[in-house]
């Protein structure tokens, strides 16, 4: 017969450090839209909204300037390759434009969503 079978030895289990518990304490506090939660999630739409009507605004003072630009006489009359520079800029001009305000858009949306992950996660 043998002895007694030799204990386990014995391992401590916390949970989280301190700066791991803040995160999950963070990631419940959005998931459950506690207080913090929600005040954080308000931030991040408000972020979101701002940018939107930023970029709303550039792309419609240009795009609305752009008519204004072209009744004046100098430019309105300029022919480039037979074709006049008002609907050079009205058909081609303005796509790449659009283009670029969009793709500003969505970088800098990406931005927004991961300055709030990095504070989701701090």
């Amino acid at each position: 017969m043998t002895g007694p079978a030799p204990r386990p030895v014995r391992t401590r289990v916390v949970l989280a450090e301190r700066r791991g518990a803040r995160r999950v304490r963070t990631r419940v506090e959005v998931a459950e839209q506690t207080e913090i939660g929600e005040a954080m999630v308000a931030g991040l739409i408000r972020a979101q909204l701002g940018l939107a009507l930023r970029i709303a605004l550039v792309s419609t003072l240009i795009l609305c300037s752009l008519p204004l630009l072209l009744r004046i006489e100098a430019i309105g009359s300029v022919v480039i390759l037979g074709v006049r520079l008002p609907w050079l800029l009205l058909g081609l001009a303005v796509y790449p434009a659009l283009y670029a305000m969009g793709r500003i858009y969505v970088r800098l949306a990406e931005r927004n969503d991961q300055d709030f992950l990095d504070l989701a996660e701090d």
